[in-house]
């Protein structure tokens, strides 16, 4: 049975990157999302890897209603060592079927990296529970748009180079979240992360309301 998303990815459409938090900024910037309706987290296990854990279990010790994620995960041992820190999704920038379905065995949802249609199917028979286009930025909207003719049951999730006014043109073109990483955390000063973060947030919402019309 295939994973699914995350509920506060899905529903607020917006998924928080962080690289390279402290264990001592990561809680602050966790709230300052939540304030500012982000409600899914991801935080990278960038080197050194032990810190990017203990940032994981600072957020998830604090049951702050966020979706907490790991991102850069490259093995199924880092995976492993992310879902016992806590985190509760598992995203990656490349695809890597054993690992995805190593995850989907243990009801781990999995948002795989793909730049081409046949990664991204790759990813989906693998059990992805979406699979993130990476690097966004570079395919553009038009990708996402042309990928649901032939995919239309494969979520996808532009990733990488996102920002606020990029991510309503994503949605417009059938994704159903948007990554957002260095735009949204910035500095990880908390009232600039909850300012940007309900800007991302409105930018979701409105392009949702304008499929919906």
């Amino acid at each position: 049975m295939r994973p699914v998303l995350p509920t506060g990815l899905v529903t607020w459409g917006v998924v928080a990157i962080a690289r390279r938090l402290t264990t001592d900024t990561t809680p602050q910037v966790a709230d300052a999302l939540v304030e500012g309706g982000v409600h899914a987290f991801e935080i990278t296990l960038n080197e050194p890897v032990v810190g990017a854990l203990r940032a994981i279990e600072s957020v998830a010790a604090r049951g702050s209603g966020l979706d907490i994620g790991a991102g850069t995960v490259l093995s199924i041992e880092a995976a492993r060592l992310a879902v016992d820190a806590g985190a509760t999704f598992i995203v990656m920038p490349h695809t890597d079927p054993e690992l995805v379905a190593w995850a989907a065995q243990r009801g781990i949802p999995t948002l795989p990296g793909a730049f081409t249609p046949s990664e991204i199917l790759a990813a989906w028979r693998a059990g992805a529970a979406a699979v993130k286009l990476f690097p966004a930025s570079v395919a553009g909207p038009a990708f996402v748009r042309e990928c649901l003719g032939p995919f239309p049951e494969i979520p996808l999730v532009p990733s990488g180079g996102v920002t606020v006014q990029s991510a309503g043109d994503f949605i417009r073109a059938g994704a159903v979240a948007v990554g957002v990483g260095s735009w949204l955390i910035g500095d990880a000063a908390p009232a600039g992360v909850t300012a940007r973060a309900r800007q991302i947030v409105g930018a979701v919402a409105e392009a949702r309301a304008a499929i919906s019309r």
